[in-house]
């Protein structure tokens, strides 16, 4: 069974949203999109991450992907709340992506949607929920240490 899949996005990262969610339903992936819902140039990051990021840690099967313009800040938000761990990716070396499933166990992607072109993230987001967790011990103690630190 496929995970639910958690979106949020600020007006920066609004389109590409959209583009992944219709990737996603697509291939049968459930979804929930936190918003924006529509495209306003005044919107405030915070609003739509930290309510996303908060129903990713409540539901440990559930991922989230979430967009901003260089999705920084995005992924500073999200990490505030315990339980996430957000993996930032610009669009360079797509290697990240599947590192940061495979060792970290990243529970949500914050994609810069100004840095890379919509294939380039269709991509990213496919091989990010296509990676599994490597659940090695060095991995996991690493993300226990983590867990307990934010707390």
């Amino acid at each position: 069974m496929k995970p639910t899949i958690v979106l949020a996005a600020d007006h920066a990262g609004f389109q590409l949203k959209e583009k992944v969610k219709e990737h996603l339903l697509k291939r049968r992936y459930a979804v929930k999109d936190m918003g924006a819902h529509s495209y306003d140039d005044d919107d405030d990051y915070p609003e739509f991450i930290i309510p996303a990021a908060r129903e990713v840690a409540r539901h440990p099967h559930v991922k989230g992907i979430i967009f901003g313009g260089s999705g920084q800040g995005e992924a500073i938000a999200a990490n505030r709340i315990p339980g996430v761990r957000a993996a930032l990716y610009t669009g360079r070396n797509i290697d990240v992506v599947k590192l940061s499933r495979a060792h970290n166990d990243a529970n949500i992607l914050s994609i810069g949607a100004r840095l890379m072109t919509e294939d380039h993230a269709l991509k990213a987001a496919s091989l990010w929920l296509s990676t599994p967790f490597r659940k090695e011990e060095r991995h996991v103690r690493r993300i226990k240490m983590i867990d307990q630190l934010s707390r």
